[in-house]
């Protein structure tokens, strides 16, 4: 039985520039904001509004939660002898495959478009739109980098044919 050579293998992930630590250094910061000010309004009568300041920072907190579980999403692109392979991981942990044959797939990105430049594989006369999340220059990059492991696969496979 042969084995399969790996020609390419990438996990994207989305990035975050607020950690952990970062994100509750964040939230101290707001509520301590928060609290000062709404203090003013108890000392100056308006009570009432106190709430309002301790809702913002609940509903920030709330939002960034909602952030920090998108970032659970990943891509992971493969290159073998015989198949390209996506797999797409949703936040929630459903996973999607797709296949393409490599011999038939084109990576499709228009560098010149930069700023709404798609990534995707053509093939058949499918279209498949990936790596959404990423910058436009890192989606400029992986098409290269797998642009490049097609082309060492597709020379190999051509020098190894008897």
């Amino acid at each position: 039985m042969e084995i399969d050579r790996l020609w390419f293998d990438a996990v994207l992930h989305p990035h975050r520039a607020l950690g952990p630590r970062g994100f509750l250094i964040l939230m101290l910061a707001i509520a301590a904001v928060s609290f000062a000010t709404g203090m003013v309004f108890v000392i100056l009568g308006a009570w009432p509004v106190f709430g309002f300041f301790g809702l913002d920072v609940v509903l920030l907190w709330f939002a960034f939660r909602a952030n920090f579980r998108s970032a659970r999403q990943f891509e992971r692109v493969r290159l073998t002898d015989r198949l390209l392979t996506i797999e797409r991981v949703a936040a929630n942990g459903r996973a999607r495959s797709w296949q393409f044959e490599p011999s038939w797939a084109r990576i499709d990105i228009d560098e010149e478009l930069e700023e709404m430049a798609e990534l995707a594989i053509a093939s058949h006369g499918r279209r498949f739109v990936f790596a959404r999340f990423l910058s436009p220059c890192e989606r400029i990059d992986l098409a290269r980098a797998l642009r490049q492991a097609m082309a060492q696969r597709r020379a190999n496979l051509t020098t190894a044919a008897p």
